[in-house]
């Protein structure tokens, strides 16, 4: 199976043996090696030209040398005007070549073979800073291992990725690299998953949660069951993603692309204009004249606006790739810094997706009144009522149910042996312990039934559901079922996600105007959850059309929106808004493929980073146009003004354009200030 490789040419054979590049591939790295010997050799060739002219007399030696330096220097420049020209534009490259050819009719070899060894120096300097950024998303590709340790059965067998299966058993020692994506069944670990996710500490993970291709296992074994097959793991998503972005070019780079061709043309007739007038009016010779006239079009010459922007765009887009941010597109990098509301689906987004436990409140005081003589060893009411329910809900299917058996888990209880089990589909559940009947289910499973303690349920179903939570009453029952002790009240939520509310105020603090939650849930249980997370404005009982309306009304009445989503009903409104960004880890396959911009592993405090990311990216575009256009204007009225010669015109040009590669380069390195996140269980409130 072929896929693109990161570099944007050729194909990787993904047969287990990434190490397969395509001839195409070889042939760019050879053309870009070649590159940089004919620059070495055109500053040798122009400078033992100069020294020969000016201290020997053999001319056809000096002139020999100019020769060299011009065909190796103008080789790429040529090859570059000429493909552009057969595609009827003309470009800076085409520029560089009549310039170099002007200086050689004027007299003036020296100054054309540094014109073209200073534009070919410029043009591997800018590969290799291009290349920084490449090989940053390549590295990716190293990430993963080729094979997995596989527990089928009793057996263990190493296999070559592609031969796992979803399901399979992958068994992760010490210090091992994670091949696929799974999902802890047996043991724990700290892992590394800064590569990922770019988070600077291991994470602690344990049974249940998942693990993710190409992070580290620290100091556990565990084994993980498949849950994305090789072409489907995070590490392929990654890779796909950032190929697919590098392919888009930015809106200025878009703009900068079409432009060019006429400055080009603009150049060149402005440049004739500058050759021809003087001589035309008598002032000057046609010497003089076309001296300055090849001056002008070396300085006029765009090569440091054309650069600016994919140098800063690529550097941006390898950055986030780092930090778990995905670009799909330079110009989404753009867009990000206009953002001017954010708004964000709940489920799954601002809350964590799924029912916890929150809340365990007894209706009886002492462990003797509630579940004496039944086995169980807890000593505090809330312990024993939290065991009581999970025995009950361990046969159980039901999410509501797994909630509280998960609960107890992570509390350390204990379970006892449960008989007569009976579940009634939307009610609840009935089953014995040790002869005596107890029910655990919603309010109206207990309608027509007398129960003992019922104003004091009441209260708490009540209570709970203001606060947005779903109530299990817990009950231990009478003869015939038709009297009740009511023994307890465990409410369960969809609980707000670590740091939501962090991420949200600094999204205020860095400028958005507006931070809103789109949700179908009911109001009630929306506006608990706003009030957590400190959004300012809420919109619930959203069906997927209505978060589409409510996202055009976002747009008309601030701007740009950036909507935040991980789910097939979001995939309209994450479509709609000016900027789509899915949730990588849990999103579904409908978000991904809409959404602009992807964050792995779900993290939430990377969308502060990404649009600081896309705010910086965007100042450095401005100061790298800025300064390329003021370089550009300084340098021609020098001309005018102070005769400014050729070779000080070739040094301001080409400097500008390697001083602005160097200034996008740095968004490589740009970094925001980010806390370490902390992991905690759930706190239950009596």
């Amino acid at each position: 199976m072929a896929i693109t490789n990161p570099l944007g040419y050729g194909t990787v054979e993904q047969n287990g043996d990434d190490s397969k590049i395509s001839l195409r591939d070889h042939i760019h790295r050879w053309s870009d090696k070649l590159e940089l010997v004919f620059t070495i050799i055109t500053l040798v060739a122009m400078v033992t030209a100069w020294l020969v002219g000016h201290y020997g007399d053999a001319a056809w030696v000096s002139n020999g040398l100019y020769l060299v330096a011009y065909v190796t220097g103008g080789w790429f420049g040529l090859k570059g005007g000429l493909a552009s020209l057969r595609k009827g534009t003309i470009d800076v490259d085409l520029l560089m070549i009549l310039a170099a050819l002007g200086a050689l009719y004027v007299g003036a070899p020296f100054e054309g073979a540094m014109l073209l060894f200073l534009f070919t120096l410029s043009n591997v300097l800018q590969d290799y800073a291009l290349g920084r950024t490449r090989n940053a998303i390549k590295a990716l590709m190293a990430l993963r291992p080729d094979q997995a340790l596989v527990r089928r059965g009793t057996q263990e067998m190493v296999l070559p990725l592609e031969a796992v299966a979803l399901g399979d058993r992958f068994i992760i020692k010490p210090g091992d690299r994670i091949p696929l994506d799974g999902r802890l069944v047996d043991g724990s670990s700290s892992v590394d998953q800064a590569s990922i996710t770019g988070e600077s500490l291991p994470v602690l993970k344990t049974v249940g949660e998942t693990v993710f291709a190409g992070t580290i296992n620290k100091n556990g074994y565990f084994e993980a069951e498949v849950t994305h097959l090789a072409h489907e793991s995070t590490i392929a998503k990654l890779i796909t993603l950032v190929e697919e972005a590098r392919s888009q070019k930015a809106k200025t780079q878009r703009f900068l692309d079409t432009a060019e061709q006429y400055y080009a043309i603009g150049v060149i007739l402005f440049t004739a204009l500058v050759a021809v007038t003087p001589v035309l009016w008598g002032s000057e010779s046609f010497a003089i004249a076309f001296y300055r006239a090849m001056t002008v079009m070396v300085a006029a010459s765009p090569c440091a606006l054309i650069i600016s922007t994919p140098a800063a765009i690529l550097s941006a887009i390898g950055n986030g790739a780092r930090q778990g941010v995905l670009f799909k597109g330079g110009a989404h990098v753009e867009q990000a810094a206009q953002v001017k509301v954010v708004a964000f689906d709940k489920t799954g987004t601002l809350t964590q997706g799924q029912p916890m436990v929150t809340d365990i409140q007894p209706c009886l005081s002492t462990p003797a009144d509630m579940l004496t003589g039944l086995g169980f060893n807890q000593t505090d009411p809330q312990t024993q009522l939290l065991a009581l329910a999970a025995s009950l809900e361990v046969k159980s299917e039901h999410p509501l149910g797994q909630a509280i058996v998960g609960a107890a888990q992570e509390q350390g209880v204990s379970f006892v042996e449960v008989t007569a089990f009976q579940a009634e589909t939307g009610r609840g559940i009935e089953a014995e312990i040790r002869g005596q009947t107890f029910r655990v289910g919603s309010w109206r499973y207990f309608a027509g039934i007398d129960m003992e303690n019922e104003s004091t349920a009441q209260t708490m179903v009540d209570r709970f559901q203001h606060a947005g939570k779903t109530s299990i009453v817990v009950a231990k029952m009478g003869q015939a079922d038709q009297t009740a002790q009511v023994l307890g009240v465990i409410a369960i939520a969809d609980t707000v996600r670590e740091r939501s509310h962090e991420v949200v105020q600094s999204l205020k603090a860095m400028g958005i105007e507006q931070v809103v939650m789109l949700t179908g849930d009911q109001e009630q249980v929306a506006e608990t959850i706003a009030q957590q997370v400190g959004v300012d404005q809420v919109y619930a009982e959203l069906l997927p059309a209505d978060k589409v309306a409510r996202v055009r009304d976002l747009q008309a009445q601030y701007g740009p929106v950036a909507m935040v989503g991980d789910g097939v009903n979001d995939a309209p409104a994450l479509a709609q808004a000016d900027l789509g960004i899915a949730m990588g880890a849990g999103g579904s396959d409908v978000a991904l493929e809409t959404a602009d911009v992807v964050l792995l592993a779900d993290e939430l405090r990377n969308i502060p980073y990404l649009l600081a990311l896309s705010q910086r990216t965007q100042r450095t575009l401005f100061v790298n146009l800025a300064f390329a256009l003021t370089m550009i204007v300084l340098m021609i009225g020098a001309i005018f003004m102070m005769d400014l010669p050729l070779p000080l015109a070739v040094l301001g040009h080409e400097g500008g354009t390697v001083l602005v590669v160097l200034n996008g380069l740095t968004l490589l390195f740009y970094r925001t200030r980010r806390e370490t996140p902390t992991r905690s269980k759930t706190d239950f409130v009596g």
